[in-house]
């Protein structure tokens, strides 16, 4: 395999260890500096240049874009996948999970505990959007930021008044976060890789400080995941597009509540308290994938004059629960299950008789005139979406009903 791995810095620890993994595989590979590109766009031949001169051709690309340089990163993520380059983690993917609002809004219509959150932006609706929360102490972040800068604890009401205050005269766009107390300063790092969580630790803050960040002088210990701490952490890098994260979650009362999905997290620190080989884990399963890219639906399903391909999610109290495949009469629409997700486990070519439960995704490819004909007006909000942006909802009369698009 010839692999490039994306990354402004080569003599970081993340980079050296992914290369290190990469040449004992024995494949080649080699660091590119993502702001080195130059993008081509032409009828048909979309193509990528490499300080000046045309890229050669590689099989495979990991992205490890900074936070200051995402919209020129993921550009030229977004055009190795027009030239059908594997990456594990998308360009879409990359974007959702930089926006913290935009990722808990995604991740908010899905069962996965996330701290409660508001996002405003009037002075008069603060002090409402607190109480709304359970009232002070409250966390407050910028938007987009990364180990730890930009979040702040506010003790009490006037305090966040302040700051938010202060913050929004500063052009800054903030959340307001419920603060889990029984989770203060500490926090859990889940590293997933594909479908599984390769290493996790618990990330403890020094005294003093509520922030458990190991770049902020927390302290890492390995700890053993729970069945619902994997599932989440797994469930929720899979919604925003990443098979490859770093998944921050709070051990709260109710369960895992995420906090931040990193798209390009550190090996140095879940490597160091593990004694695991992470980086090897990412090339194995970057060689296992690499034959088979993903496909990016909505184009496909653009390009397509008559055929594509939609996820639809069954709803709880769904009249098809309890019934098979067979007996949906999805088949006599010319409509064919691919595949159906029940949790985190993929079934693929499911059988005719398989028994349909509340929550399963099936995804389907057939004549987009007999799935669009299913599909009726939006009927207000919905609470129960799947994990792909072109997705729908089978209703309590069998129908299909129209979900969110994330752009």
């Amino acid at each position: 395999m010839k692999l490039g791995i994306l990354s402004t810095g080569p003599g970081l620890y993340s980079t050296r260890r992914l290369v290190e993994a990469a040449e004992q595989r024995e494949h080649d590979v080699e660091v590119l500096n993502t702001l080195k590109f130059s993008m081509e766009l032409q009828h048909g031949t979309p193509a990528l240049h490499y300080g000046g001169k045309p890229l050669g051709e590689y099989d495979a690309v990991l992205p490890r874009i900074g936070a200051s340089i995402t919209p020129f990163g993921t550009a030229v993520v977004r055009q190795f996948e027009q030239l059908d380059v594997y990456t594990p983690n998308s360009s879409n993917g990359i974007a959702n999970s930089r926006d913290k609002l935009r990722a808990l809004q995604m991740l908010s219509r899905h069962d996965v505990g996330i701290p409660h959150t508001v996002f405003v932006r009037r002075k008069e609706d603060v002090i409402p959007a607190i109480e709304r929360i359970g009232g002070a102490p409250v966390i407050i972040k910028l938007l987009e930021g990364t180990q730890g800068v930009g979040v702040i604890l506010a003790d009490s009401v006037k305090v966040a008044e302040s700051i938010i205050e202060t913050l929004h005269s500063a052009k800054q766009s903030v959340l307001i976060q419920r603060f889990v107390s029984e989770s203060a300063g500490k926090d859990l790092r889940a590293f997933v890789v594909g479908d599984r969580v390769v290493a996790a630790m618990r990330r403890v803050a020094k005294a003093g400080e509520f922030r458990s960040n190991v770049h902020r002088g927390g302290l890492a210990e390995p700890v053993d995941l729970d069945d619902a701490q994997r599932r989440t952490a797994v469930s929720a890098a899979q919604i925003l597009g990443l098979r490859v994260a770093g998944v921050d979650m709070l051990e709260g009362r109710d369960g895992p509540q995420v906090m931040e999905v990193n798209s390009s997290p550190g090996l140095e620190g879940i490597e160091g308290s593990t004694q695991l080989d992470v980086a090897g884990a990412i090339v194995d399963y970057m060689t296992g994938q690499v034959s088979f890219p993903e496909v990016d639906i909505r184009q496909k399903m653009t390009v397509s004059a008559s055929y594509g391909v939609v996820e639809v999610g069954i709803l709880e109290g769904s009249r098809l629960v309890g019934m098979s495949i067979e007996e949906s009469r999805l088949r006599d629409k010319d409509i064919v299950v691919l595949t159906l997700t029940r949790g985190t486990t993929v079934i693929s070519n499911p059988k005719s008789s398989r028994v349909l439960e509340p929550h399963d995704r099936l995804l389907c490819y057939g004549r987009l005139d007999q799935m669009r004909d299913l599909v009726p007006a939006r009927q207000g909000r919905r609470r129960h979406p799947a994990l792909d942006p072109l997705h729908t909802e089978i209703q309590g009369d069998g129908k299909l009903a129209n979900a969110h698009q994330e752009a």
